[in-house]
């Protein structure tokens, strides 16, 4: 069973006019990779920022790191800017339990103090086990527990969410 979704542009938009006007000129915006850079480099443009956007890959800091091993696909990641006293807004596709954006803020942490860090995601589905939570979001959805949501983005740079049934341990193997 999947979940329908709005349409993805449109989540884009209200994202967009969610944070535009509420920053700063010299915000800057980071996304954590994958889907999370794909959002940010829309709401980069969007909003005419001057602060050349940066990206996050979190695999080093994963609380489960031990217990999974390292993800085949690490990309650097790359804040072109001076992070201290800066605004930041942290940018991902799907907010769940919060522990990416834990990881994504101790990596954030080890390239400066920033003045504040405000979060957006393009689609929050709950289920938080940390007191982590969006100051900006293209939509809150119910998605059930047994159904994983992702982006991806087409040929032409379009962006899709869709659920597909979360593998099993079974799975895995």
């Amino acid at each position: 069973m999947t979940t329908p979704f709005p349409d993805t542009e449109k989540l884009l938009n209200t994202l967009i006019e969610g944070i535009r006007g509420n920053i700063k000129p010299d915000t800057g915006i980071i996304g954590i990779h994958t889907g999370g850079v794909w959002v940010a480099e829309r709401l980069h443009a969007a909003l005419g920022s001057k602060v050349p956007m940066g990206t996050i890959d979190i695999a080093f800091y994963r609380d489960d790191y031990g217990r999974r091993g390292l993800h085949g696909d690490v990309k650097p990641s790359d804040i072109p800017f001076d992070v201290n006293d800066r605004d930041i807004i942290l940018v991902d596709d799907v907010l769940y339990t919060g522990r990416t954006i834990r990881a994504a803020m101790n990596e954030l942490f080890d390239y400066g103090r920033p003045g504040c860090v405000m979060l957006a995601a393009l689609v929050d589905r709950g289920g938080r086990q940390l007191p982590i939570e969006p100051r900006f979001v293209g939509a809150q959805v119910s998605v059930p527990d047994e159904e994983l949501v992702s982006l991806r983005r087409d040929d032409s740079g379009a962006l899709h969410l869709s659920t597909e049934p979360r593998p099993t341990a079974h799975d895995q193997s």
